[in-house]
């Protein structure tokens, strides 16, 4: 990612007074604009003056070199001026306990000599494309908000698309259908969709489908006259009456009764109601918005969901993707909430350790975003770190870095297969898997021990 970027962005600041290691890692990083300095006055004005991406800085600094103080409070001089940029501290193998309190101050990692190049190199290229990430994300946030709907945020290329067609439709008065897992931000389109109609000045009335008793759902929908039922002690408006001139939003509609489903299914086609007990039509006039994290189509098959009522629903559907599928958005929506919760819980978290970044791209969110906000509100009430690590999160730390497999390894792996193949093509006849395979009967043999390949 970093090679198709521009050096004006690709900044990286080398905080170290060892001139020889300054050399070598200004050759090191001589894709990026490296700009070095060798103690903390030195330092902090250069990022007030260049804004760097990523800063690499030596825990030992002059005139305490053989301690943490000045490397760290060069760490916190740096923060407070530049707090987005990724601060890589490097440290000596006795200093990994000021490591560890540097990166709870708000350091992004830690680097321990002597410098390896391409392990220093991999470090600094994800610390620069996570904030790569981030500075797409504020440059969306300044651009009208950044959201096609408010609160909903994504950089999800074919999300982007289908929201820009929801868009496009919301201010006519089509029914619309949205489908997705639990979490992934159903009822956030619904009222992006009212928000951006001629209808926003006019109510928005929600209802939960499956959290009411079948029983008691119909009255809540069409309302009821005194005296209708035991209880009935005074009429009462139900919530398709309240959201006339707005829209009614039918949460988790594929849990609605089949009789109900008839009811609901007359007032779309005619646009009238009757409350319970009552004899009066009533016309209403209100766009119906729909959501449902079940299969409607497996639904419609074993006759727990009208085939009618459905089209009349999904005269435009919409189906969320849930959070695991769509590529960098839970980092891109990490960031944007734990700013939210910071602020409004008044705390001083500023960002994720790389730790944390990786575990939360590992991890597959079955809850979506609803889970990915409750687990951030809890680790930002708790955490007494400036950064979030994995275990705030109550997330698993990821392993180091997955086992490459060496060119050998996938020779014996591909030779194996091609002689199972040839094996299993011959009927496990030696001379034909010999022809399939070009060599003679002896070699093949020989193979057949070598990989322990029983015929």
């Amino acid at each position: 990612m970093p090679s198709k970027q521009g050096t004006d962005k690709r900044k990286i600041l080398i905080v170290e007074d060892d001139p020889g290691l300054q050399r070598q890692l200004r050759w090191v990083f001589e894709s990026y604009k490296v700009m070095t300095a060798s103690n903390r006055s030195a330092a902090l004005e250069i990022v007030a003056l260049e804004r760097p991406s990523v800063v690499l800085l030596d825990l030992g600094l002059p005139p305490d070199a053989d301690g943490p103080s000045e490397g760290l409070a060069t760490l916190t001089g740096i923060l407070e001026l530049e707090p987005d940029c990724k601060i890589i501290m490097m440290t000596g193998q006795a200093d990994r306990d000021y490591a560890v309190e540097a990166v709870a101050s708000g350091a992004y990692d830690f680097y321990q000599k002597p410098v390896d190049a391409d392990t220093l190199s991999l470090i600094v290229t994800r610390a620069y494309e996570l904030w790569l990430l981030e500075d797409e994300h504020r440059k969306l946030a300044r651009a009208s908000g950044g959201q096609l709907f408010p609160g909903f945020v994504t950089t999800f290329p074919d999300l982007q698309r289908t929201l820009g067609r929801v868009k496009d439709v919301a201010d006519s008065d089509i029914g619309v259908l949205i489908t997705g897992e639990s979490g992934t931000g159903k009822e956030l389109i619904a009222r992006g969709v009212h928000v951006s109609s001629r209808r926003a000045k006019n109510p928005f009335v929600a209802i939960n489908c499956a959290a009411i008793p079948d029983h008691l759902l119909e009255s809540e929908l069409f309302g009821h006259e005194k005296g209708a039922f035991t209880g009935a002690i005074k009429t009462t408006v139900g919530k398709v009456e309240l959201s006339d001139g707005g829209t009614l939003f039918l949460d988790e509609i594929g849990d609605l009764s089949l009789s109900l489903q008839a009811k609901l299914l007359r007032f779309l086609q005619e646009r009238i109601i009757e409350r319970v007990g009552g004899r009066r039509t009533i016309h209403v006039d209100v766009r119906v918005i729909s959501a449902t994290n079940q299969d409607l189509f497996e639904a419609i098959k074993t006759g727990t969901f009208r085939e009618d009522l459905y089209y009349r629903l999904s005269e435009f559907a919409v189906e969320l993707p849930p959070l695991r599928e769509r590529g960098d958005d839970v980092i891109v929506i990490a960031n944007d909430q734990l700013l939210k919760l910071a602020s409004e819980f008044r705390r001083p978290v500023r960002g994720f350790t790389s730790e944390a970044v990786a575990a939360m791209v590992a991890y597959a969110w079955p809850g979506n975003v609803r889970e990915l906000q409750n687990r951030l509100k809890r680790a930002v009430v708790t955490t007494k770190a400036r950064r979030l690590s994995a275990a705030d999160l109550d997330l698993k730390a990821p392993s180091e870095e997955p086992r490459r497999e060496t060119l050998q390894e996938a020779r014996d792996r591909a030779e194996r297969a091609a002689i199972e193949n040839a094996v299993a093509l011959s009927g496990g006849n030696i001379s034909n898997a010999a022809k399939i395979l070009q060599i003679s009967r002896p070699k093949l043999y020989n193979l057949l021990r070598r990989h322990e390949i029983e015929t």
